[in-house]
């Protein structure tokens, strides 16, 4: 990989340099390297609807069945040909095995973002140090308030779908609005939804399986954003809210038709076998209660342009 680390390579107004070797411009591009956080520490905390019900309810919770079915998820993507890369342990991180909140990846590098939880903040640091040792530059930092990567979902190639949830979600609505000043000055087209907090991302409710194929929650997800990707002609295969509570919505594609999906995501993984895709679907039950999905534990380092 030949890109160099820079600590901020968004060039005012317009106009960023798309790197050579890393980056994403799409949710469905053929994923070649992909980072993960660690499953050392993890721990059910509360931070969303999901955890919280977990923890009330006091499900059991065992950290080394978490820690193998995370080895399960890690095989399955490198049994699809991609290329893991891991943020290294702390253990003063237990949420770090959700990659997908501390950064966002884009053409030009990745933006560091602003985590809700103060208990979380110290995972912006040390994503900036992974992309330091991975030779990755960084686009530049959410600073107009807190943001969340599940909160950022290209759509399409220059087209981007930024959620917010509010003073009381994780992701605000100033940091929404800088997000998509910056991705405008780039040509990019930016929707912003604002969703309940109770949702708690955008990447809930709403992910691409593959060019003009996207999981939807019909129930949850506003009729405006809807109607936004019906406009692109891209076909929405529905999946039940009861399965968005259970993360089934949560997916991540890996281009030529695959998806990696979660074992106990029936619905969803019916419909797209008979829609002619290639399902990779690990066991990750122990984790998802804690509030994140397959598609929360990711973060796209390189595709193939889409």
């Amino acid at each position: 990989m030949t890109d160099n680390f820079s600590l901020r390579a968004r060039v005012e107004g317009g106009g960023s340099k798309v790197l050579d070797d890393w980056g994403a411009d799409c949710e469905y591009g053929v994923l070649k390297d992909v980072l993960l956080g660690p499953a050392d520490h993890y721990q059910w905390l509360e931070t969303s609807s999901v955890s919280k019900k977990s923890i009330r309810r006091q499900l059991p919770f065992d950290a080394e069945v978490a820690k193998q079915q995370h080895a399960e998820m890690v095989s399955a993507y490198e049994s699809a040909d991609v290329q893991c890369h891991f943020h290294s342990p702390d253990p003063e991180l237990p949420y770090h095995i959700f990659a997908r909140d501390s950064s966002v990846m884009t053409p030009f590098g990745a933006v560091i973002t602003s985590m809700a939880n103060w208990w979380r903040r110290g995972e912006n640091y040390r994503a900036i140090e992974t992309y330091a040792r991975l030779g990755i530059p960084v686009y530049d930092y959410v600073t107009a308030g807190t943001f969340e990567g599940g909160d950022f979902n290209v759509i399409e190639p220059k087209t981007v779908l930024i959620g917010w949830e509010g003073d009381e979600g994780r992701s605000q609505q100033g940091s929404a609005v800088q997000l998509k000043n910056w991705f405008e000055a780039e040509g990019w087209e930016v929707m912003l939804a604002d969703i309940d907090p109770f949702y708690v991302h955008i990447d809930l409710m709403v992910v691409m399986l593959a060019p003009k194929l996207a999981a939807v929650c019909l129930e949850s997800t506003d009729t405006q954003v809807v109607d936004w990707l019906k406009s692109k002609q891209i076909e929405i295969v529905s999946v039940p809210f009861k399965d968005t509570l259970d993360l089934g919505c949560n997916v991540v594609a890996l281009g030529n038709d695959r998806i990696l999906l979660p074992k106990n995501s029936t619905v969803l993984k019916e419909k797209a076998r008979a829609l002619g895709l290639e399902i990779f679907d690990p066991d990750v039950s122990m984790i998802t209660p804690g509030g994140g999905g397959v598609h929360c534990m990711c973060q796209a380092l390189r595709r193939l342009p889409g």
